[in-house]
């Protein structure tokens, strides 16, 4: 029986803790069992458990009804995480949780305040409490102020709009992405060449991959044309600068010779002289996607890292909650008492002081709005720099810069372009200056303003001519989307939300669909997007993922049910499994010739440092199973130059040619054209990084083990860049002798 406790339900440790904390004013008893810990104390009268899960305690899975893998299936319950394979961990988590609820009589819901956040507290609400509703607590911050607000002024209900929203997500997620999965294996399993593989698309998967798709084509389709530049060194004064010729590209070489006759004076008369002021307005705060963008491009962190990163500094309570698609910061944040917070950081000092000092604080804001949270913004709680991991400071130091600069004065920057006739040819001299810095002091270490000052210049002036050159460059093709910019492409096309697309990105990766930071299509992800689309291009249909985006938020506006939406994509899905259904074994050719490809070219390592011939490749070895890395011209015959089977050279047992005659190999000896090979790490995969070492000249590779950080080395074992490994560091600390 509930012994009238109350029990208030967190996303995760670092929150039951902060919670625990603001509440008890520090003095909450902990309770430790299982590996895990949960907090008691009482708050005026009410005596209070503050439990925790670790993301989502339950999960959806198929219910096994013996019938094997068959699609389409919509037969799916909630179970816990802990007994599906790799989310072992959250055991304790879940046996913990069940003991706590036992105790309680009243629930309060404090998890994330998003659609993600909600269905985590409602699935343990509904089936480890066996309740329907409770009370919700609400807090974009871990701020104590906040969440002792958040608990004295708690929503009476749970957010039901935000639960149904969510579940409906969770629904078609799983629904698009067991059978599409399922209907991509059998299909490689009943293919021509009977192979296998588990091979997976979904619903936000398969648009994405096609997006990257067209990108790709548009690169191949791609013809570079040539084309010439112009550009003069001109001295003034004591300084040489470069003028380029008016005309930006010259398409044809005859054009560029005649210009290039008539520019044989020694000096160029100043023509004109145009000078221009302009304003760049301070940058907008921070969503989830312009974080995520901006960290790729400054530190290289992918999207899915920087949000962990980021939610490990929101969950400490030093920046608010980093999923949201706000680009606005509310005035009840306080803005003064953060940037006197901040100024006590002396990173910070001068910005702040100049932030105070203003009669009005109006932050630059976007457009975009969040019904659930504001921007991305530091709070008052100032953190310990020594206490920070070195991502963690680089992200903080981002945050507050950005938050800052929001509040900071117009950069004003002038352009002063001069042009200048050489015998009858204009070169444009531009000089720019930034005249009052305003906001970019505050976040100049992200980013750069390019300083080009020009002495004193008068129309009419004679510059001395040093030297005219042209170049002949060829146009690009469009650049590769990278991490940072692939998330802002899927925003403005609607695919995915602000919290998972970061997930699709590396679901993509994990699939071995795309690979690289400037991102490119395997053979493999190229095959599963021409086969959908000759076959079932709903499946990878932007229209479709878009609509059902659209009635998703329409279920958090309370303009649709989760019933309808889901009753809706189940018809539109096994349509479409019909018509894959008609041509699974097609597709499955396809797909089939598409992983054979992949392979192929996964397991090329690169040209032979030693017969310069033959490409090095991941093999097998017969005798004993490990993978290697060996040269092709080990299957060619060093004297006649044919594989095995087709080596015309005669056997020395029967005196007929080796390629045909019965006698073992072992016996009369393969003589192959090249011996080169290397060990490779055993348990890891391995993978071409396109980089040579510059001691031996290998390939270097990628080792990805489970459980451990990835490292790159190169192929051979007996270069000198790994003449330390496997030795111990020398003890250089002096030990006192024991009397």
């Amino acid at each position: 029986m509930p012994i009238g406790k109350t029990v208030i339900i967190t996303e995760k440790p670092d929150a039951m803790k902060k919670i625990a904390n603001a509440l008890s004013n520090g003095k909450a008893k902990k309770i430790e069992k299982r590996n895990g810990f949960w907090f008691e104390f009482t708050y005026g009268k009410e005596k209070i458990i503050v439990g925790c899960a670790v993301g989502h305690l339950f999960g959806l899975d198929t219910i096994k009804d013996g019938s094997g893998w068959k699609y389409p299936t919509f037969n799916v319950e909630w179970i816990p995480s802990h007994t599906k394979k790799g989310h072992e961990f959250s055991k304790k988590y879940y046996e913990n949780m069940e003991e706590i609820v036992k105790k309680g009589k009243k629930f309060i819901i404090a998890t994330d305040y998003d659609t993600e956040g909600s269905v985590i507290g409602y699935n343990i609400l509904k089936i480890l409490c066996g309740k329907e509703d409770a009370k919700r607590m609400k807090f974009s911050t871990m701020t104590k102020d906040e969440l002792i607000n958040s608990y004295e002024n708690m929503e009476k209900h749970i957010d039901s709009n935000q639960i149904e929203s969510g579940l409906t997500r969770h629904y078609l997620d799983f629904f698009w992405g067991i059978n599409l999965t399922r209907a991509l294996t059998i299909a490689i399993k009943n293919s021509d060449k009977k192979g296998f593989a588990i091979l997976s698309t979904g619903r936000v998967q398969g648009p994405t991959l096609a997006m990257l798709y067209e990108k790709e084509q548009e690169i191949k389709k791609f013809n570079s044309k040539k084309f010439w530049e112009i550009e003069s060194n001109l001295k003034i004064g004591k300084l040489n600068f470069t003028a380029p010729f008016e005309k930006s590209k010259i398409w044809n070489k005859n054009e560029v010779d005649k210009i290039l006759v008539k520019l044989k004076s020694k000096n160029g008369i100043v023509k004109s002289i145009k000078k221009r002021e302009y304003k760049q307005k301070p940058p907008i705060p921070f969503n989830t996607t312009e974080l995520q963008s901006e960290c790729y491009s400054q530190y290289k962190y992918s999207p899915t890292q920087t949000l962990s990163i980021a939610e490990s500094l929101y969950q400490k309570g030093y920046i608010s909650y980093p999923r949201s698609s706000s680009q606005k910061l509310p005035s009840n944040i306080n803005y003064k008492k953060i940037i006197r917070s901040l100024g006590n950081l002396k990173s910070y000092t001068k910005f702040a002081q100049d932030i105070l000092g203003k009669e009005v604080l109006i932050p630059n804001e976007g457009k975009k709005i969040d019904p659930a949270h504001p921007a991305v913004y530091p709070t008052f709680e100032i953190p310990n720099p020594k206490n920070l991991t070195s991502q963690q400071k680089k992200i903080y130091d981002l945050i507050v810069r950005r938050f800052l600069s929001v509040f900071g004065s117009n950069s004003i920057r002038e352009s002063n372009t001069i042009k200048i006739d050489i015998n009858g040819n204009i070169f444009n001299l531009v000089g720019k200056r930034t005249l009052i810095s305003g906001w970019t002091e505050y976040y100049k270490p992200y980013m750069s303003t390019e300083e080009i000052i020009l002495p004193k210049i008068e129309i009419g002036n004679k510059i001395k001519v040093n030297k005219i050159k042209s170049t002949q460059k060829n146009t690009q093709p469009p650049p590769r989307y990278n991490q940072g910019s692939i998330l802002k492409e899927m925003e403005s096309r609607n695919l995915g939300t602000k919290a998972t697309r970061a997930e699709i990105l590396r679901t993509l990766y994990s699939r071995r669909y795309i690979l690289g930071q400037s991102i490119k299509m395997t053979k493999l992800g190229e095959s599963v997007v021409i086969a959908l689309n000759s076959y079932a291009p709903k499946i990878i249909s932007e229209d479709l993922t878009k609509k059902m985006e659209m009635e998703t938020e329409k279920i958090l506006e309370g303009k649709l049910s989760k019933e309808t939406v889901i009753r809706r994509a189940k018809k539109t899905l096994i349509d479409i499994l019909k018509d894959f259904k008609k041509n699974e074994k097609k597709i499955g050719n396809k797909l089939i010739e598409g992983l054979l490809d992949a392979r192929e070219e996964e397991n090329k390592m690169g040209e032979c440092v030693v017969c310069k011939d033959g490409q090095m490749k991941i093999l097998r070895s017969r005798f004993s199973g490990k993978f290697f890395v060996g040269c092709s011209n080990y299957f060619r015959c060093k004297k006649c130059h044919f594989t095995r089977k087709a080596c015309k050279c005669k056997c020395k047992i029967c005196k007929d040619i080796k390629g045909k005659c019965k006698c073992s190999w072992k016996d009369k000896i393969w003589n192959p054209t090249c011996q080169t090979g290397y060990p490779l790490p055993g348990h890891a995969r391995n993978m071409a990084t396109g980089k040579k070492c510059n001691k031996c000249s290998t390939m270097i590779i990628n080792v990805i083990r489970a459980g451990k950080r990835p490292f790159r080395m190169c192929l051979d074992p007996k270069c000198e860049t790994k003449k330390d490994w496997g030795k111990k560091k020398k003890n250089t600390n002096k030990t006192k002798k024991k009397i």
